[in-house]
């Protein structure tokens, strides 16, 4: 199995989904544009919580949604007001040459007149949407988040495991993995710099960890801090999760560090494995590394997680038998069949595989099906960072 079917875009990256994004570059138009959307089958809605300013770091996540390959066509809506302006992501997602319009609410006279202004426009970009055609790629077009969350014991012992053995399969049929939450490879960097390409990206990766470590104490957060779910799933500190946690990356040489600040959102320069320095909460790394390119997802959950994402397909994975037969309906893969003795480590990271492969040429997730949607924008304090010496 070394290729897919999916969609190629004027710019010649490949997409696995064709959605219609309508994004508003501020949340106090998120009500018409989620209206618009909800006329117009494959359209979602997504926006940020953190205000109007322009912070290079949101506007940086917004434009690499949009500019994401799973995105056939956008729609921007804004107020009118706000500082980060529909015009300033344009100019960044325009690149790509995708179908682009633009509308402003307080000059198309507001939210009725711009509702039904959005429908037609988006109404006709799926018209000329539907007429594409999934075709064969290969693999070295692919680019896989891994992701964890509500993770316990078994997420060490079976199920990131089972999706490294997964990532290392697509990386080795040319395809490219990512894998963030930098809180989460706390106490490894030992580990992960031994697996860098040269000694400037094993710089890169301590570095990345170290910065991650001095915000935690400059917290009060120690070694010893874990959420209540973690914890009752058998897990004692951030060390320990940190040594099952980057075991979804695989065992592949670490390509380099992506960088996610209000420098820059990195997209990974070549195949292979790599690291996006981003936030330890699940729903908002997933969007970042979604921003970065990744048109699939992989998400592990020893406790059960339901998330999915506004254009990505999110492909759930439990090694927890338990959890699996409580929330079938969330979950896509049992990895727990490596501790029932069913079935090996390698044979499930096959199964992932295949999954993977599966979903990108249009098998639909549990979580698609269900239609979550979620998308949360992250970005750091920037006070915080000066005060830390990271601006």
């Amino acid at each position: 199995m070394t290729e897919f079917y999916g969609y190629e875009r004027p710019d010649g990256s490949v997409g696995v989904r064709n959605h219609l994004l309508v994004l508003t570059p501020m949340d106090c138009s998120i009500e018409p544009a989620r209206k618009i959307a909800a006329q117009v089958e494959g359209a979602v809605a997504v926006t940020q919580h953190h205000g109007c300013r322009n912070d290079p770091m949101i506007a940086n996540t917004l434009i690499g949604t949009g500019k994401n390959p799973n995105v056939a066509g956008i729609l921007l809506v804004g107020l009118g007001c706000e500082s980060l302006t529909c015009e300033i992501v344009a100019e960044g997602i325009k690149p790509t040459g995708k179908p682009m319009e633009t509308l402003v609410i307080q000059e198309e006279g507001g939210t009725i007149k711009t509702t039904e202004k959005g429908v037609r426009i988006l109404q006709k970009m799926a018209q000329e949407v539907a007429e594409l055609k999934r075709e064969p790629f290969p693999l070295s077009e692919l680019i896989l988040a891994v992701e964890c969350g509500g993770s316990d014991a078994t997420s060490g012992l079976a199920a990131n495991p089972a999706v490294g053995v997964a990532a290392d399969m697509i990386i080795d049929e040319g395809g490219t993995v990512m894998f963030g939450e930098t809180q989460e490879m706390t106490g490894t960097q030992h580990i992960l710099a031994r697996r860098a390409v040269n000694d400037d990206v094993a710089k890169d990766i301590i570095a990345m960890i170290e910065r991650q470590e001095a915000r935690m104490r400059a917290m009060g957060i120690d070694s010893r801090y874990m959420s209540k779910g973690n914890q009752d799933g058998g897990l004692t500190t951030l060390e320990e999760k940190s040594l099952g946690a980057i075991r979804k990356g695989g065992t592949r040489p670490i390509q380099g560090v992506l960088r996610n600040d209000r420098e820059a959102l990195d997209e990974p320069g070549r195949s292979g494995l790599w690291l996006q320095d981003g936030t330890g909460w699940d729903v908002p790394s997933v969007t970042h590394m979604v921003a970065a390119g990744a048109q699939v997802v992989v998400f592990t959950s020893g406790r059960g997680s339901t998330t999915g994402h506004a254009i990505a397909p999110v492909l759930k994975v439990t090694g927890n038998p338990a959890t699996y037969r409580n929330l079938v309906d969330n979950i896509d893969v049992n990895a727990g069949t490596i501790l029932d003795g069913g079935e090996s480590l390698n044979s499930v990271g096959g199964r992932i595989f295949s999954s993977v492969v599966d979903v990108a040429s249009g098998r639909l997730t549990k979580a698609e099906t269900l239609g979550f949607h979620e998308f949360i924008v992250f970005r750091t304090d920037r006070a915080a960072e000066t005060l830390l010496g990271h601006c």
